[in-house]
């Protein structure tokens, strides 16, 4: 017989890396593998999850983890707190990137659950509604205006209180030989 121990973070990785448990009127979103989880108050699982994915597609950069991603979606659903009119939006938009088209026929699939290709399709065929803009406008807000993600970019953060851009940024270029020719 065999004794072979499994620690607990390797049982922790070997568990599912994420998933969606649902409670009450919101849900859950856990990423064991990036270590982040997601609460949401107002949206479902699936419509909280879609947003994710949604918002990972219409601005991609895999070097980012879904828990930046995440927080675009937790912005939306405080949001959708006090705005009943932008959840039922929000969650009527997934309904709607779960139907796919194909000629004279329409199935329901999860966006979710679909495969990248027919989750860019979906996207390309909503483009400009209502919903794909507030969905766009709050990812490019929440996530190009979030300063740990400015940092992954190698955005320095603002110069005035360093004197400006004439004391801090103007001669940085490392690439320029110094002293001329």
């Amino acid at each position: 017989m065999i004794n072979k121990k499994v620690s607990r973070r390797t049982f922790i990785q070997g568990s599912a890396t994420a998933g969606v448990v649902a409670s009450g009127g919101g849900a859950i979103l856990a990423n064991t593998e990036e270590a982040w989880a997601l609460s949401t108050e107002v949206l479902s699982g699936d419509t909280a999850l879609s947003l994710l994915i949604m918002a990972r597609h219409l601005y991609p950069h895999d070097f980012l983890g879904d828990q930046y991603y995440a927080e675009v979606v937790s912005n939306l659903d405080e949001q959708a707190k006090s705005d009943s009119s932008l959840a039922e939006k929000l969650e009527n938009g997934v309904k709607d990137l779960s139907q796919v088209i194909e000629k004279d026929r329409t199935y329901n699939v999860p966006f979710k659950d679909q495969s990248s290709g027919l989750q860019l399709q979906n996207l390309k065929r909503i483009d400009g509604s209502d919903f794909f803009e507030t969905v766009r406008g709050a990812t490019l807000g929440g996530l190009y205006g979030n300063p740990r993600v400015a940092m992954l970019f190698g955005f320095e953060g603002s110069s005035v209180e360093h004197g400006g851009y004439i004391d801090r940024g103007f001669d940085d270029i490392g690439w320029l030989p110094k002293g001329g020719r």
